[in-house]
Parts: C-alpha cells; structure tokens; sequence
C-alpha cells in the first residue's frame, strides 16, 4: 500500500514526527478502510506530544476530514509545522494544530472544494448541495482555529485565498513563524485573491486606450504576463 504519510521517531527523545507530503490519500483513501485504519493504528501506536511536518497541495476531503479528527482527538499536543504549502485539503489538516507554525518561505491556501458531476439537471443540483455542505464543513474547522467569521471565511474560499506566513498569523490561521528568533518588526503579510487579481485586470482592460500615448501596449498591458 503506497502511503502519503511517514513517521519517524527520535531515537535519543523519543519524539515522533508526522510527515505529510504531496497529494492527501493520491493512491486510496475514499471508501477504503485499510487506510484510515492504517494511519490511526500508526497515530495511536505511541503516545506523547507529535510533530506534523506538512508540505502538500491538497486532496481529498474525506481524507483530511479523518486525518483532522484523528489529531483533534490525540491525547497529546500536536505541532503543525509548514514548510512548503499547505493547501486546499492539506489547510483543514493543518487546522488540527495545537500549534501552526509556518516556514517564513512558505504558504497557506485555501478554496471552495469541486468534484466531477455526470448526469441530468436534478443529478447536478445534488452535487452542487453537496458542495455547499463539504464547504459548511471546511469553514467549520477554519473557525474553531481563526475565530474569524463564517461570511469572511466563505470569501476568503470563493477568492481562493494564498496566505504567505505573516498573513496566516494575523487572520489566525497559523500560530508564529519557525526559524524566528525576536519580535517581528517587519509587517509585510499579504493575500493573494485570484478573484481579486482577474477584476483588477478586467478592470484595467476596460479602460480606453489613449491614441496618442507612445507607451508599448504590451506595458501597459504587463498583468498579462505569465
């Protein structure tokens, strides 16, 4: 059974370390009670506080929900450490965090969940309520972390949201920044909103172009840029 997940244990501290990387439950995960059972077998074979290194785009929902549960309810502190990307599904694990600390390099996002739907208008309804109420349940975990409310956080995931570290921190989605050896001086957080990027872009190309400006259009046009 190929595993996105890794444990190793401290042989002089005894401290167990999580890693979760790359695509959450990309082999099996869904419908499958070998895997769950696995990882939670793997959880509850030690006991004392745990690292979880994550460095993951996301995956499968069902997944992270378990996941999440199953580090929610370990008797032990549970330090989330990002050191890539915690993203989509990867985001909601991280939630489970006594502690969220970020690399200073890495990043945070989050978005409204999607699934592949076949069938008639009634077939398409359906998903479409079930993606309301998957989402219900992401935004019931960023809650419980952030503190935020319910309509901000349901933005943040139609903007599909990227958070660098300093971000993550003010909105309450992450604790403190690794490798930080003092008090921060620096206020550079920031948010990238893809919804925001596409209307300030559709806004810019909407405005009338001046005949007589000798400026290059593709300068004027330089958000086009890949």
């Amino acid at each position: 059974m190929k595993k996105f997940w890794n444990w190793v244990r401290d042989s002089d501290t005894q401290t167990r370390t999580l890693y979760l990387n790359g695509a959450i439950a990309e082999e099996s995960w869904f419908e499958d009670d070998v895997t769950p059972a696995a990882f939670k077998a793997e959880l509850m074979s030690g006991e004392g506080d745990i690292v979880v290194w994550i460095n993951s785009p996301g995956g499968d929902c069902i997944a992270a929900s378990q996941i999440y549960n199953m580090l929610m309810d370990y008797k032990g502190n549970v330090t989330v450490k990002i050191d890539g990307i915690a993203a989509s599904a990867a985001s909601v694990i991280a939630m489970a965090g006594t502690e969220v600390l970020m690399s200073p390099t890495s990043l945070m996002m989050i978005h409204n969940p999607f699934t592949i739907a076949i069938g008639d208008s009634e077939e398409m309804q359906k998903a479409m309520q079930m993606l309301d109420e998957v989402k219900e349940s992401i935004i019931n975990a960023y809650e419980l972390k952030t503190g935020l409310s319910r309509t901000r956080l349901s933005h943040l995931m139609d903007a599909e949201t990227w958070l660098n570290a300093n971000k993550a921190i003010e909105l309450g989605f992450a604790d403190d920044i690794m490798f930080r050896t003092g008090e921060s001086t620096v206020q550079d957080s920031f948010v990238f909103s893809r919804r925001a990027v596409t209307n300030s872009l559709m806004d810019k190309l909407k405005k009338p172009v001046v005949k007589q400006s000798t400026e290059p259009l593709y300068e004027r046009l330089n958000l086009l840029k890949y």
